[in-house]
């Protein structure tokens, strides 16, 4: 159980988040989104003003980028937006998969899509979508991801830039996140 925490106000949606320690010396504030409609809804109304124009569709990872894709397509006027899985599933036809390194996931993880989801990104401009950026491991997935299926991504964007990412001018964020000294 967090002993400590960092109050954080994005998108006029305050919250209170635990600070974990990922590592013996890193600790992070745990920003969950999932479960959280009014954050999740605050947050892509304010991305959708900073969208990259020409957006065809937007590509955000399994799970916790799912409710703001979803938001932020809705936003936007977008029918659809596509998910990259962490397994093949067995439904799952022709589909190309990339290795994923997450300081909030241990190990190395597999993203994938299908091969459906391959042809709608396939000369389409993508703004990739993640809930936080901090080492920038799962933006690079979703990059290569992107690339192999004939896509071109014009946007990388996040509701927190975490640690050094906000220092970052090549994405779209709200507010920056700082990383703690593990307790």
């Amino acid at each position: 159980m967090a002993n400590r925490f960092y109050e954080l106000t994005v998108a006029g949606c305050k919250r209170s988040l635990p600070i974990l320690n990922v590592t013996d010396k890193m600790a992070i504030a745990g920003f969950i989104m999932l479960g959280d409609p009014e954050l999740t809804l605050a947050c892509a109304k304010e991305l959708a003003k900073k969208v990259p124009a020409g957006t065809d569709v937007i590509l955000t990872a399994e799970t916790k980028g799912i409710p703001l894709a979803a938001d932020l397509a809705r936003e936007l006027g977008m029918d659809r937006y596509v998910v990259a899985r962490k397994s093949v599933k067995a439904y799952m036809e022709d589909a190309v998969w990339v290795e994923d390194i997450s300081i909030t996931t241990k190990g190395v993880q597999k993203l994938c899509l299908d091969g459906v989801d391959v042809e709608r990104l396939k000369g389409k401009n993508v703004l990739l979508l993640d809930d936080v950026i901090s080492t920038g491991g799962s933006m690079k997935a979703l990059t290569q991801l992107t690339e192999e299926a004939g896509g071109k991504v014009i946007g990388e964007a996040c509701v927190l830039a975490e640690g050094d990412a906000a220092q970052r001018t090549d994405i779209i964020f709200l507010e920056a996140l700082p990383l703690f000294e593990a307790e």
